[in-house]
C-alpha cells in the first residue's frame, strides 16, 4: 500500500457524515464489541434518512458455527429512534481479519472488494490500530479492483470505462439485479473520484501503466493478464452459487427478517403488516399469511 493511496482512503473514510448515522453505527459498535463500523451505499451519497442504511460491522473474532464461517457474513434488520425519527439499517456482521483476506483478493468472493472500492465512511474504529487496519484492508480492495479493472477494461481509455467494466461483470458474476446502466451511475456520481483513484491504486499495486490526457493504458505483460484472467474466470465461476448459497442462508438466519419484511411492504404499497411474535421467530411460515393480507387489502372491495 502506497502512502498516496493511504492518504487517499484515510482522507475519504474520514469524511462527515450525519450525527444520527454515526450515532447508530456507535451504538451497534457497542452491542457487538466491534473494532470497526462501516457506512457505505447510496445513502451516504444522497443523506436520505428515510431509507434503509447500509453497515459493515467488523469483529476481532470470526462468527460462532462453520456456516457462519464459510458463508459470511451474518445479515440483521436493526431499526432504532432517534430523537424522534426512526432509523432503519441492514447490518452486516464480518470478521475484520475475514474481511481484510477478502479485500486483498484471496478468497473467491468479489462483494467485499467490488463494494469496498466505492465510498465508503467510517464511523467508528475502536483504537488507532483498529483504523490502520481498516485503512490498509480498504486500499487493498482499491488495488484489488483495479488489476482486475485492468484486465477487464478496455485496452486503453479513460477511468470510468475501466470502472463501468468492473462493475459491470462483477454484477453479473454476484447473481446481482441491478438495472442496465447501473454501472454508469456509480461512476457518474463520483466521476473525478474514480479518475483520481486508478492511477493511485495501479501505482499502489506496482502495476504498470501510460496515460496520454485522460487516456490510460495498463502494462499488463502477456503472463500477468493471463494469470488475472484465470483468476477472475475462476471467480465469475464461483460467483453466482456462492451468492445464491448466501440468500438461501438468510432466508433463515436474517436477524429481524419479519420486520425488514414488513417495513418494505408497508413502504411499497401502503399496507401495514403487524410484527406478531409468530411472524417474528417464523418468517418464511408467516409469508403466505402476509401474502393473503396483503392481496385483500389492495383487491378492489365487492360489490
Amino acid at each position: 500500500m502506497s502512502q498516496d493511496l493511504a492518504a487517499f482512503v484515510r482522507a475519504e473514510l474520514a469524511k462527515p457524515v450525519p450525527d444520527a448515522v454515526r450515532a447508530f453505527g456507535e451504538a451497534l459498535a457497542q452491542e457487538s464489541q466491534a473494532q470497526a463500523v462501516l457506512f457505505y451505499g447510496s445513502i451516504l451519497r444522497t443523506g436520505d434518512l428515510t431509507g434503509v442504511l447500509d453497515f459493515y460491522i467488523l469483529t476481532r473474532r470470526p462468527p460462532e458455527g462453520l456456516l457462519e464461517r464459510w458463508l459470511w457474513p451474518r445479515v440483521g434488520f436493526r431499526q432504532i429512534d432517534a430523537e424522534g425519527t426512526p432509523l432503519r439499517a441492514k447490518v452486516a456482521t464480518l470478521s475484520l481479519a475475514a474481511f481484510r483476506r477478502a479485500a486483498r483478493g484471496e478468497a473467491l468472493d468479489t462483494t467485499i472488494w467490488a463494494r469496498f472500492v466505492q465510498p465508503a465512511a467510517l464511523v467508528f474504529a475502536r483504537d488507532e490500530e483498529a483504523k490502520d487496519a481498516v485503512v490498509g484492508a480498504i486500499a487493498a480492495a482499491a488495488e484489488t479492483a483495479a488489476r482486475y479493472a485492468a484486465v477487464l477494461g478496455p485496452a486503453s481509455g479513460p477511468a470510468d470505462a475501466f470502472w463501468k467494466s468492473l462493475f459491470r461483470r462483477t454484477y453479473r458474476a454476484e447473481f446481482r439485479v441491478e438495472k442496465p446502466g447501473r454501472e454508469g451511475e456509480i461512476v457518474g456520481f463520483h466521476r473525478a473520484r474514480y479518475a483520481a483513484l486508478l492511477p493511485l491504486a495501479w501505482r499502489s499495486a506496482g502495476l504498470p501503466f501510460s496515460q496520454d490526457g485522460s487516456a490510460f493504458t495498463p502494462g499488463l505483460t502477456p503472463v500477468e493478464r493471463r494469470r488475472l484472467r484465470r483468476a477472475w474466470r475462476r471467480r465469475q465461476r464461483a460467483g453466482k452459487p456462492l451468492n445464491l448459497a448466501r440468500l438461501m442462508k438468510a432466508a433463515f438466519t436474517f436477524d429481524g427478517a419479519a420486520r425488514y419484511a414488513a417495513w418494505k411492504i408497508e413502504r411499497h404499497t401502503g399496507v401495514a403488516v403487524p410484527v406478531t411474535p409468530f411472524r417474528e421467530r417464523h418468517p418464511i411460515l408467516a409469508a403466505p399469511g402476509v401474502l393473503i393480507r396483503l392481496w385483500r387489502a389492495k383487491s378492489p372491495p365487492s360489490r
